[in-house]
């Protein structure tokens, strides 16, 4: 059975869609891992991204986020809704998150969780075949900082813990520590 020619522009518009999700879902594994080739893999060479305190392209962008992301224990970017319009070669998507960003205590400071609701705005291109971000504008919320309680649950010492490189557990060969 031979698929129409409407039938074919669908499928084709779904995997446009689903590879665009990818990256966005890539680059905040990449964000939160501090896998930095990830992020960068996420963008166009000549790509331009407006992180609000930031603007400018792909290589001083990552420079900027390793400058600032050391002062987080850890970072976790929920993706919500993810709209993906793409157009030909083309196409907008735009992303609802919460990224939550997690600051141990100091000598001045208590530990706190600084918390934002954004939606990053991205135009997207295809260029050999590949989708990527050409790009970005992030767009504010809201935010707030949460201090954490001192009495608050902490898991146990034989818990798996989230690791902010390459050592965390989604990079192990099986999650059971051995080969699949």
């Amino acid at each position: 059975m031979e698929l129409t020619d409407a039938e074919l522009t669908r499928f084709r518009r779904v995997a446009d869609q689903q590879e665009m999700r990818d990256v966005i879902y890539r680059y905040c594994r990449g964000i939160d891992r501090r896998d930095y080739d990830l992020v960068r893999s996420c963008y166009h060479p000549d790509a331009v991204d407006d992180h609000g305190d930031f603007r400018g392209g792909v290589d001083d962008f990552i420079a900027y986020v390793q400058r600032g992301l050391p002062r987080y224990e850890r970072t976790m970017h929920v993706i919500g809704n993810v709209l993906a319009d793409p157009d030909q070669d083309r196409g907008r998507v735009e992303s609802y998150l919460v990224a939550y960003h997690h600051l141990a205590a100091s000598r001045t400071k208590p530990a706190r969780d600084f918390v934002a609701g954004l939606r990053y705005v991205d135009d997207f291109a295809r260029r050999a075949g590949e989708w990527r971000i050409a790009a970005r504008v992030c767009v504010f919320e809201w935010s707030r900082i949460d201090l954490v309680a001192p009495d608050g649950w902490v898991p146990a010492p034989t818990a798996t813990q989230g690791r902010v490189d390459g050592t965390d557990l989604v990079f192990r060969a099986s999650v059971a520590g051995g080969t699949p």
